[in-house]
């Protein structure tokens, strides 16, 4: 067999069909890891600040000046600060309008809590259905240029005499060449939505726990404010 097998080669000599469908998944392929890298940069930031938040929270620094700080620093912030600055601020607007029932301040503050939440998961989230579409979509893409490929080999044998490994193997192998790329595009996707999903899941549990941790500060601090004037 003389053919040269070489993969450059048999994408040179693909059908046209395959080789658009060859161009397609090389193009979301180089999509997708431009997806998984800005992906990867934004989560491990995401997790840095909140730990970096975190830190200073429960450092003992008082409430207001952490409000100040967050209002300052918001473009800058992550997102449990965020989150933080949002209770904070329904929190004094209300204490604004002289409302002092607890349950009231406490059910604004944590309502404002969970919007911003579902911002920054809305966030947090973005880009990872299309690394789903890749990881589920490029195989089948693949598989459509091999089939194609496939017949497009049978048909040019068709007016051949005699048929052998050596007239067959290129055109398929041709073929085959799709359902690799569709593959290799494929899988990176799968493993990196994988990753994501457990690493925005673990960041949506802190950032939970971190309102609920925060709805019981202001809790105790309205029932110390109540017991003060309580006992004026």
């Amino acid at each position: 067999m003389n053919n040269d097998m070489s993969i450059i080669s048999l994408v040179l000599h693909a059908s046209f069909v395959v080789q658009i469908v060859m161009a397609i998944l090389l193009t979301i392929s180089v999509a997708s890891w431009a997806a998984i890298f800005r992906k990867l940069t934004a989560i491990k930031r995401i997790q840095n600040l909140n730990e970096d938040f975190e830190r200073v929270f429960w450092s003992g620094t008082s409430l207001n000046e952490l409000f100040s700080a967050a209002s300052q620093n918001a473009k800058q912030a992550g997102p449990m600060e965020r989150i933080f600055a949002s209770g904070m601020r329904e929190y004094q607007k209300l204490r604004e309008r002289r409302i002092t029932d607890a349950g009231t301040l406490l059910d604004g503050a944590r309502r404002a809590m969970r919007a911003s939440f579902q911002r920054e998961m809305d966030a947090a989230e973005s880009q990872l259905s299309f690394l789903a579409s890749v990881g589920s979509v490029s195989p089948y893409v693949g598989l459509f240029g091999t089939v194609w490929g496939i017949m497009h080999a049978f048909t040019g044998l068709a007016n051949l005499q005699q048929v052998t490994l050596a007239t067959v193997a290129p055109g398929i192998a041709e073929a085959l060449v799709a359902t690799a790329i569709g593959l290799f595009a494929a899988i990176p996707a799968v493993v990196a939505y994988n990753r994501f999903a457990r690493d925005i899941d673990r960041v949506a549990i802190k950032l939970e726990t971190f309102i609920e941790e925060f709805s019981n500060i202001l809790q105790r601090s309205l029932g110390a404010s109540a017991a003060t004037a309580s006992g004026h």
